[in-house]
């Protein structure tokens, strides 16, 4: 008898990936300069809706694209190491992270699983924009990344496919 797993379906995917797939040779730098810290969203697929190719981005990607202390670990190695001249912060619209407050994610989990996620910060938005320019201001002042580093933070619509730059360079 066969053991169903969770991650069958991948592995098929996989295989399946496998018999077109061809090695473009890419490097590990980004082709493009860009540092993307971005949502999770699987609504978006960031390469596509920028314009962007395999290769040509390092994306960072987590809940509400905020600039946590690992995506700064990141950006340090991305910029030093990987070719990243550049940084995007890109939220969205529609975003679960803007609809409430860390206290209330906080007692949704408890009421559905019984569990305390307190001692866990969701950094949920009340406000988009002051949140980008905060965010965006954390990676313009780490003393690891390039004083001349060009960043900019950016709000995509879900529903239109439109980019609009809300903390410019």
């Amino acid at each position: 008898m066969r053991c169903v797993s969770a991650f069958d379906d991948l592995l098929l995917g996989n295989v399946e990936h496998q018999r077109t797939f061809a090695d473009a040779g890419l490097p590990g730098r980004a082709a493009k300069g860009l540092g993307l810290v971005m949502c999770m969203d699987s609504r978006i697929e960031p390469l596509h809706a920028l314009g962007l190719g395999p290769g040509d981005a390092k994306i960072m990607r987590n809940a509400g694209a905020r600039v946590t202390g690992d995506v700064l670990r990141t950006l340090v190695l991305a910029t030093h190491l990987l070719g990243v001249e550049r940084v995007l912060v890109m939220a969205h619209t529609d975003c679960r992270m803007t609809k409430a407050t860390d206290e209330q994610v906080h007692e949704t989990i408890k009421e559905g699983s019984g569990l305390d996620t307190r001692s866990l910060e969701f950094r949920t938005i009340a406000d988009q924009g002051a949140t980008l320019a905060h965010d965006v201001q954390r990676i313009r002042s780490s003393p690891y990344l390039p004083k001349d580093l060009p960043v900019a933070g950016a709000v995509y619509d879900v529903r239109t496919g439109a980019l609009s730059v809300v903390v410019p360079e």
